[in-house]
């Protein structure tokens, strides 16, 4: 038997499974993070009104530019010095009157051989960068030329320090060095010595290491005060040893961190089933000198709620061989189930306390 519909079911129809293919899709879409896995803080500043801050410390605006911005403004510094001293040795000849009596006999030019702009551009490069072919030369008799050839020479020595600056920072700024620095992919809560543990782990990919290295943690998630105010990206600090010296690192193989899930710990009411409805994000920061030029390096990375793996524990990388210890990056990021409470850390605690006096 055939059933009839009528338009306006199938267009009801079509609506219906409209919505719930956006709401799927909305609903599927990945968590914002706060600090991406390569270390970039999502943060975007937008209507910024005071925009002279920026100049007020130009060096650090130039440094901070993109590469392809950098060469332009580098190239255009110069071209446009090059040309506004040029246009002034120019204008020197002109008024002199060594453009129109240059080439007669008896007359002494300010710069010899100098008849046209693109004589005095080419003469302003030959003086900015003491190139010097000889050609074009200034004589005694023009007490405004030697002026104007020591105010170049000292602008252009200052354009040469800053620019050259700028590039040589920007060249040796240790923000490749957090390339070979690594991260576990996953964070996870394990029982350490009878204690709930959170860790994670980290790694050094160069032979040249990291000097005075030091590690911190933050929690970021949502909060609402007792008095109703709500603070969308609150940071809680993360004891992961910084009261007992094992923040600072000896990066020389990779290394467990581990932070101990006691009463002073955000985590220490949190069970499995309650981590699992939580939001929230972890930061860890790495910093340190690079050993090979002195300057302070930064890695960061972030750990999502779904990114921490509750009852696991990380595979060992690091072996014995004939005279040195092997590091096998393939397993850095393997984690293998362990045996785990899926209470909290502080129910774990109660029922050890408990344990001596049922024995």
């Amino acid at each position: 038997m055939w059933v009839k519909y009528s338009s306006n079911s199938v267009f009801a129809c079509l609506i219906s499974l409209t919505v719930f293919l956006f709401l799927t899709l909305a609903l599927s879409k990945p968590r914002q993070r706060y600090v991406q896995k390569d270390g970039k803080c999502n943060v975007h500043h937008g209507n910024v009104q005071e925009t002279y801050r920026y100049l007020s410390d130009l060096f650090t605006t130039l440094v901070d530019l993109r590469w392809r911005l950098s060469f332009f403004i580098f190239t255009l510094v110069y071209v446009v010095n090059w040309l506004f001293f040029g246009f002034l040795w120019w204008l020197i000849a002109l008024i002199r009157g060594d453009l129109v009596h240059g080439d007669e006999e008896g007359w002494t030019p300010c710069v010899e051989n100098l008849n046209s702009f693109v004589s005095a551009f080419l003469f302003s490069i030959e003086t900015e960068t003491t190139i010097g072919y000889g050609y074009r030369v200034i004589t005694e008799k023009c007490p405004e030329g030697i002026i104007l050839l020591l105010v170049q020479a000292i602008l252009g020595s200052i354009v040469n320090a800053m620019m050259v600056g700028c590039m040589f920072v920007k060249i040796s700024q240790p923000k490749n060095r957090a390339e070979t620095l690594m991260f576990s992919h996953n964070a996870v809560i394990s029982v350490r010595d009878n204690k709930m543990c959170l860790m994670f782990r980290v790694g050094d990919l160069r032979n040249s290491h990291i000097v005075e290295a030091s590690i911190r943690a933050k929690l970021i998630r949502s909060q609402q005060t007792k008095e109703g105010e709500f603070i969308p990206l609150n940071q809680t600090d993360i004891n992961i040893g910084f009261d007992t010296g094992d923040d600072r690192l000896f990066l020389v193989s990779p290394l467990i961190i581990s932070h101990e899930i006691n009463e002073k710990s955000p985590f220490w009411e949190m069970s499995m089933a309650q981590m699992e409805k939580e939001e929230f994000e972890i930061v860890v920061i790495l910093e340190g000198m690079v050993e090979a030029t002195g300057m302070t390096c930064q890695a960061r990375s972030s750990y999502l709620d779904t990114e921490v793996l509750w009852g696991y524990r990380f595979t060992p990388v690091l072996s014995l061989e004939k005279g040195f210890y092997e590091v096998d990056y393939n397993n850095f990021h393997d984690v293998y189930e362990t045996n785990t409470p899926t209470c909290s850390a502080k129910e774990m605690a109660a029922k050890l306390r408990e344990e001596p006096f049922l024995n």
